[in-house]
């Protein structure tokens, strides 16, 4: 489908608004007004950062700017895979209408109106990120990094006490506790989610032969985490 195939559905949606329509207007491809309302439509054949930068331009004229593009052939998979941009939309109070020329389709969809959009910050989502930064030690992992093994809080967390493991032997979670390993102690054991700990008596932990391996992949954090050992700590019975 050629953009030019999207402007007759469109202008044909319009007028059945009550809105008189004119196309190529000061480089605006539909323009209509219905009384006072003046509302812009940039017609392409897919989403870009381009088409955004565009549609912005045309917020200068007037607040309704929308955007057509052609329906997807499954409307509904097309709307899941696209939450985000739909998100940027509503975040630059754009409107969105897809275009159909299939017998037995609508003509034109109305996905978004561009409303204006309330800010709202995630104030939970918030904490966790300041809470994440302030439970890393150190700034381990590459930025736009991926397919790679995330030095997480979590991560760091299960690291010290595979540490303290290894350098105490048996341990309970309670004397892990009093060498700093911190609150969450009990559950990262329970949960084992890395494999790394294994039960050895009643109320004690060791670390797996799997711990003992992958501790050598962190040998940043396994340094400072025995560092912190003290002579004290490694002569007492775990």
């Amino acid at each position: 489908m050629a953009e030019t195939d999207l402007y007759r559905p469109v202008a044909d949606y319009l007028k059945q608004q009550g809105y008189t329509v004119r196309g190529e207007v000061a480089h605006c491809d539909i323009a209509a007004v219905k009384d006072e309302e003046l509302i812009v439509i940039e017609l392409k054949r897919g989403l870009s950062l381009a088409l955004l930068a565009q549609a912005v331009q045309r917020q200068k004229i007037t607040e309704s700017v929308y955007l057509a593009i052609p329906r997807p052939a499954n409307k509904q998979r097309w709307l899941a895979q696209t939450q985000e941009v739909q998100h940027l939309l509503r975040r630059l109070e754009l409107g969105l209408l897809l275009v159909s020329l299939t017998p037995g389709k609508p003509a034109v969809e109305v996905i978004l109106h561009p409303v204006p959009c309330e800010r709202r910050q995630r104030k939970k989502v918030r904490r966790a990120v300041l809470q994440e930064i302030e439970r890393r030690s150190r700034d381990l992992n590459q930025g736009g990094s991926c397919r790679r093994k995330l030095v997480t809080a979590y991560r760091e967390n299960a690291i010290h006490i595979a540490c303290c493991l290894d350098a105490l032997g048996p341990c309970s979670p309670r004397a892990l506790r009093a060498c700093g390993t911190g609150a969450k102690t009990l559950s990262i054991l329970y949960r084992n989610v890395y494999a790394w700990f294994e039960r050895s008596g009643r109320g004690l932990y060791v670390l797996s032969d799997q711990g003992k391996a992958e501790l050598a992949q962190y040998p940043e954090l396994t340094a400072h985490y025995r560092e912190k050992i003290s002579p004290a700590q490694e002569g007492q019975d775990g």
